[in-house]
């Protein structure tokens, strides 16, 4: 392999590595400021029906996230419990059920997006925002990338 090869590699394990970092370390503050019990996996599928729609299909979830079914079945369960989703008989497919967030989970999503502000205006106060900006179309350049992959892939 060339050497500018090799250094092209290495600088994309170094990006994936820093995400990596990045994303355990804002894991564990967002973990910090949700309520007892709950965890950024619940969250998470809370906002991937924001930003999606509702609708979706256990399965389908299951596979954007890379999760086994009965993983997010047992995380579908919990939301459903504390009153953030429904589920609803699959009008075209008898045996599915789709998930649909209530007024309550959008409520706790937006609660705990502002639980964040203290960190936010931290931060904010320590690093470039312009970068920042300047950085979100690339990183969202990286992740419909990855997703096209694990699309193609069929996981």
């Amino acid at each position: 392999m060339s050497d500018n090869k090799t250094s092209d590699l290495r600088m994309l394990f170094a990006l994936f590595n820093e995400i990596g970092i990045i994303e355990q370390l804002s894991r564990t503050l967002f973990e910090g400021r949700l309520p007892k019990g709950v965890l950024v996996s619940h969250f998470s599928v809370l906002n991937h029906l924001s930003r999606l729609g509702d609708g979706r299909t256990p399965l389908d979830i299951a596979r954007a996230f890379q999760v086994p079914k009965t993983t997010l079945s047992h995380t579908l369960s919990l939301l459903e419990k504390r009153g953030w989703i429904e589920m609803r008989p699959n009008p075209a497919d008898k045996r599915s059920k789709l998930v649909y967030l209530t007024d309550a989970g959008r409520t706790f999503r937006e609660t705990a997006i502002d639980s964040l502000a203290p960190d936010m205006a931290a931060m904010a106060d320590h690093l470039n925002l312009g970068d920042i900006e300047a950085m979100l179309p690339k990183l969202a350049e990286i992740r419909s990338y990855l997703d096209r992959a694990r699309d193609a892939a069929g996981t």
